[in-house]
């Protein structure tokens, strides 16, 4: 198979635009969850979320008048991502009038609800009243799913496959795993992948009625996303974009391009929602064959990975998360890897986590360092063997191989390794 690397990324979350903001923040801790006056207002049980800071003053300098008439905010996100991940990766941004097509380039661009903030706000309220008229032209290319993958294409003339994948909180995950799998075939030269979400307190809403979001701390909004502790009582939703630019070989050798890591493989499965797994939980045995498959794609033993980044939401199922691990590798509690979670930091993205998590996972390996948990202090009474290898604060690393994995709502995993490439 052809092997594939990662030579660009973009990031916009909600204590951080831009990947050397990021990698700070991460490095330092930085919340940026904030108490939201409007879940308040409505009545919200959870009035905290990770909103990002500045989008919009953003788009003025990103996009044209022209092109925001027609974006919402999972594509504003996934379009700011989207530039600098290219950028980063060396290419130009091509004018809105070139003809000029990148045919060897494509994008995966996950997304969990779509363009729900327009068809709520804007398009049910004026077919409600009777205005179908006054909705506008654009409320098609806001609503449909692939509007965060067709707008990125648009904007950089990708002349690659151009689609959206749609998996819950494994979404981000899965896009790259789809991604190094399309490239790896031989069937591209790059891909875009990731995933966005945009900032909609009408699919929050949703998860506040089942009672699954953070409880007890609006007054203290840095300290609700508790993953991994025993005072954890939910999740706090979150949103923004995290992108990367898979490459083979080949085409970043031939253009000299910088190498953050390479993509060792990755896997995705469903549990059946049977043996234990649901819609809403993941079925252990699932979870351990979609680890066991990347294992086996990349050729790896259980003892090479040294650190995971996990999914690690701040519910009841932490606990679980980290025993499958454990079964899955084979590895005592003192030579466990190191096991973070970028949601203690800027929430859950649902399906822009696992973009975002990415990005901060190939961060930490390409510079060395392992990011803190935050907020997970008081560790959950199971976790407690494994206190020695959940860091706190962030600490400096000689990993070599991390593993990202998510888990979503219908019984859906994804896991992806990454190599610290030698030269980084």
């Amino acid at each position: 198979m052809t092997r594939v690397v990662i030579t660009g990324m973009g990031v916009i979350s909600a204590n951080a635009h831009g990947l050397k903001d990021f990698e700070k923040a991460l490095r330092e801790g930085r919340s940026g969850l904030r108490h939201q006056p409007q879940l308040a207002e409505l009545g919200f049980t959870c009035q905290v979320a990770g909103v990002p800071q500045g989008a919009d003053e953003l788009a003025l300098t990103y996009f044209s008048d022209e092109s925001r008439m027609a974006m919402n905010s999972g594509m504003i996100y996934a379009g700011i991502a989207g530039l600098d991940c290219w950028r980063d990766a060396g290419f130009e941004v091509p004018g809105a009038r070139e003809d000029r097509i990148d045919w060897d380039t494509g994008a995966i661009v996950g997304t969990g609800v779509g363009g729900v903030d327009t068809l709520a706000g804007l398009v049910i309220p004026r077919v409600n009243a009777g205005k179908v008229r006054r909705i506008g032209s654009t409320s098609v290319e806001q609503t449909m799913s692939s509007a965060v993958s067709a707008n990125l294409g648009g904007l950089l003339a990708l002349g690659g496959q151009v689609t959206t994948n749609s998996s819950a909180c494994t979404t981000g995950t899965e896009a790259i795993v789809m991604a190094y799998w399309h490239l790896a075939a031989g069937r591209g030269r790059r891909m875009i992948a990731g995933g966005a979400e945009g900032s909609s307190l009408y699919s929050w809403a949703g998860f506040d009625a089942m009672r699954v979001l953070s409880k007890g701390w609006n007054d203290e909004p840095e300290r609700a996303s508790r993953p991994m502790s025993a005072s954890a009582s939910g999740f706090v939703p979150g949103s923004g974009a995290g992108l990367l630019m898979l490459e083979t070989l080949d085409s970043a050798l031939e253009r000299d391009a910088r190498i953050y890591a390479e993509v060792l493989g990755g896997a995705v499965n469903s549990g059946g929602q049977r043996g234990g797994g649901s819609i809403v939980a993941p079925n252990p045995e699932g979870v351990a064959r979609c680890i066991r498959a990347a294992l086996a794609e990349a050729a790896l033993s259980p003892d090479a990975i040294d650190v995971i980044n996990g999914h690690l939401t701040a519910t009841m199922a932490d606990s679980i998360e980290v025993g499958n691990w454990a079964r899955v590798l084979g590895r005592e509690p003192s030579a466990f890897p190191w096991i973070n979670s970028t949601k203690s930091l800027i929430g859950h993205g649902l399906g822009a986590a696992g973009g975002l998590e990415c990005v901060a996972s190939v961060l930490q390996l390409a510079h060395g360092f392992v990011h803190g948990s935050a907020n997970c202090e008081d560790l959950h009474p199971a976790l407690e063997p494994y206190a020695d290898r959940i860091p706190h604060v962030a600490r400096e690393s000689d990993a070599q191989v991390l593993a990202k994995a998510s888990f979503g709502f219908g019984d859906v995993n994804g896991c992806v390794l990454f190599r610290k490439w030698a030269d980084a």
